[in-house]
């Protein structure tokens, strides 16, 4: 009989099934472990999902203090990363693609700050917002390949080395084009793509048009922060360090997949 779920954001048996074996970094007898493994994973995603504080997590699930310290073990350990990264290759075959990409798309996105994270904000003066911002590369499908979080103030070009690095570590150097907005013209941002083989390509309007215009290429990225903006912890910046708020983009993300159902893929 299936588990009765207590939250909708809880993990369903079948899901649950293809994500223990990123998780499970010791066993799960464990002698120290207190608490199951899949409850405190419900906790997680219900506080992503609902964007609440650690404190305020329900009594019903295990007590933060448990979820906190595990979640920080799952966060340096990147299992999420890992996770999205087979999640996203599934995705793309089931989509008739190939399992790696040859594009992607780069773009960045401000995220307001708090009391908890005002130390590393900077201010975006395009947004006219304090915050951190959260540049990404997405492939054609929209999917996470890659998260760089810096203060609002670092400008998108100045990322562009990191997120071409990082996405030819996790593609096996396949990328070969990503398409990006003004924000990353020049000879610097170029230069930094063309050093891990990667054409930088700036999708620009149509002169004369003026107002928000679907650009091609570029709509994808935008369609994959909306997807972002479902989880409330992301809406805002309410953490300390920048690999917690870059973690929690690839649960969220592959969340988003497993919802999906992409994993049955891998079932005989």
């Amino acid at each position: 009989m299936a588990q009765q779920s207590g939250y909708p954001s809880d993990v369903t048996d079948d899901e649950w099934a293809f994500v223990a074996p990123y998780l499970a970094l010791v066993r799960e007898d464990a002698p120290q472990r207190q608490h199951a493994l899949r409850a405190v994973f419900n906790a997680l995603r219900y506080l992503v999902k609902t964007g609440c504080g650690w404190r305020y997590l329900p009594h019903d699930l295990p007590p933060w203090p448990a979820v906190y310290q595990q979640w920080a073990r799952w966060r340096d350990n990147r299992c999420f990363e890992h996770m999205m990264a087979d999640l996203r290759e599934l995705a793309r075959v089931l989509a008739g693609r190939k399992a790696e990409p040859t594009a992607v798309i780069l773009d960045s996105r401000t995220v307001q700050s708090t009391p908890e994270s005002g130390a590393l904000a900077g201010y975006d003066g395009a947004k006219r917002r304090k915050g951190s911002k959260v540049h990404v590369a997405v492939d054609t499908l929209g999917h996470l390949l890659a998260a760089v979080v810096t203060p609002a103030n670092a400008p998108d070009r100045g990322q562009v080395e990191a997120l071409c690095q990082r996405v030819q570590q996790v593609t096996g150097q396949k990328v070969q084009v990503a398409y990006v907005d003004q924000g990353y013209t020049g000879e610097d941002a170029e230069y930094a793509a063309a050093v891990h083989g990667i054409d930088l390509q700036v999708v620009v309007k149509t002169e004369g048009q003026t107002g928000f215009v679907l650009l091609p290429r570029r709509w994808v990225v935008e369609r994959s922060f909306g997807w972002a903006a479902r989880f409330h912890r992301l809406a805002r910046d309410y953490e300390r360090l920048a690999l917690t708020m870059q973690q929690f983009h690839f649960l969220a993300f592959a969340t988003l997949l497993l919802a999906k159902g992409v994993f049955r893929a891998t079932s005989p």
